[in-house]
């Protein structure tokens, strides 16, 4: 069992039959009346994020999570597909519970599969992938010397970023996988 004490962004609770992993949390203690914890879970069967308020001291049932080296080999439309690095042992996993995770993930890639009691769940990213621009509309002369801009782009994954009017077909970018936002050329 887990207490609300020991939560830690990143864990996984299970409330009401539910896995949750712990986005964010807030102890509170008002001057009048028990303390309570504020929490932003995120619901690892679908994704949806909620919020919740817990009383101070309650507890949980402690998930055990497992991350195991994958090879990402393809996406199908509806399933991802991917293979143990050691086993060569594959797997399908249906591409709607992962499509967050797998827009920043190219084919062949090596990639951290998280498990949640024994059942695959999602992808642990890094925080900025590097990824190719495939297609882009060319900066106008004179747009990029002062003040910048922006202008959309399309990388080899298939993921839209926003990227500044300097960035050409061809060019390797990096991108932060939490926002979606351009941070550098690669």
């Amino acid at each position: 069992m887990i207490s609300t004490n020991q939560l830690k962004n990143g864990n996984h609770i299970e409330v009401d039959g539910t896995i949750f992993k712990v986005l964010e949390f807030q102890h509170v203690k008002p001057g009048k009346g028990g303390a309570f914890v504020r929490t932003k879970l995120r619901r690892s069967s679908d994704g949806n994020v909620i919020d919740r308020t817990f009383r101070a001291g309650e507890k949980f049932r402690s998930i055990r999570t497992e991350v195991r080296r994958m090879q990402f080999l393809y996406g199908d439309g509806s399933d991802a597909h991917f293979m143990d690095s050691e086993s060569f042992e594959q797997l399908a996993i249906p591409q709607a519970t992962l499509a967050e995770a797998l827009q920043w993930t190219r084919p062949n890639d090596n990639v951290e599969l998280l498990y949640i009691d024994d059942q695959p769940a999602d992808i642990q990213l890094p925080s900025a992938v590097d990824l190719e621009v495939t297609e882009t509309e060319p900066g106008v002369k004179g747009d990029t010397a002062s003040g910048g801009g922006q202008k959309p782009a399309t990388l080899e994954t298939g993921a839209h970023v926003t990227v500044p009017l300097f960035v050409n077909i061809g060019d390797r970018v990096r991108v932060d996988t939490r926002s979606g936002a351009y941070v550098s050329r690669a």
